[in-house]
């Protein structure tokens, strides 16, 4: 499984891909909370808070992480390796595992670098240091949850196709539908007092709290299992294949 792990990462960061990515996401986030007028600029809000970062990453990363997850098992199968993969000592839930942290990994090597924003506001406060750390470093662990469910559906999108660019597209949709698809049925009150029920299914209900800083149980009990949902979809695919 760990050779499987260090595969996955070592074939991501030798392609061009990999770094235009990377380099993409740091870029728009970048133009977003220092360069363009708006609501999300650091500057113009005059607070020394990195809150922009927490709710802008969420819409690039739809983009940013099925670009991480699209080749992972759609590459395999394009190549004809899935069949071999397949028949290594591994269990099915072994490579999916393998896969999934590969790219959660991915994920946080693209987040480390937005740590600079945090210690420019940081020595920009008035005095420095007036910045809630704790609150910051609380949404940092919401952006990772947050980061790990999307993985975990572009997995998903990647293991029922072999074509690189449908398991992107199709990935993206995904993350765009749980992340705001519940959030918009549920606004229209059409079901009454089912409504609640439906907002709770989607990720962005979840995702509010944690990109504040706050730590909810129920919130993170709501990642891990839709982390968890996909993870056992995406084995049932693999088996699918042994039927």
């Amino acid at each position: 499984m760990i050779a499987l792990y260090l595969k996955e990462i070592r074939s991501f960061l030798s392609s061009l891909i990999g770094y235009v990515v990377i380099g993409v996401f740091l870029l728009l986030v970048g133009l977003f909370m220092w360069v363009f007028p708006q609501d999300f600029n650091v500057i113009d809000q005059g607070f020394a808070n990195i809150n922009s970062l927490f709710a802008i990453a969420p819409w690039v990363f739809m983009f940013l992480i099925p670009a991480i997850t699209m080749r992972s098992f759609a590459e395999e199968k394009r190549t004809g390796t899935i069949e071999m993969l397949l028949t290594k000592p591994l269990s099915d839930m072994n490579i999916v595992l393998a896969k999934y942290f590969a790219g959660l990994t991915l994920v946080l090597i693209a987040l480390i670098p937005t740590l600079v924003y945090y210690i420019s506001v940081y020595f920009m406060g008035n005095p420095v240091g007036n910045i809630d750390s704790g609150g910051a470093m609380g949404s940092y662990i919401g952006l990772v949850f947050l980061g790990g469910a999307y993985v975990s559906i572009g997995i998903f999108a990647s293991s029922i196709t072999s074509n690189q660019i449908i398991a992107f597209l199709l990935g993206a949709v995904l993350c765009f539908f749980f992340f705001i698809g519940f959030e918009s049925i549920g606004s229209f009150k059409l079901f009454g007092e089912f409504d609640s029920y439906i907002l709770a299914l989607g990720i962005y209900d979840h995702n509010v709290n944690l990109a504040k800083g706050v730590m909810d149980t129920r919130d993170l009990a709501y990642f891990l299992g839709l982390i968890s949902l996909f993870l056992l979809v995406t084995r049932l695919v693999l088996q699918s294949r042994k039927w």
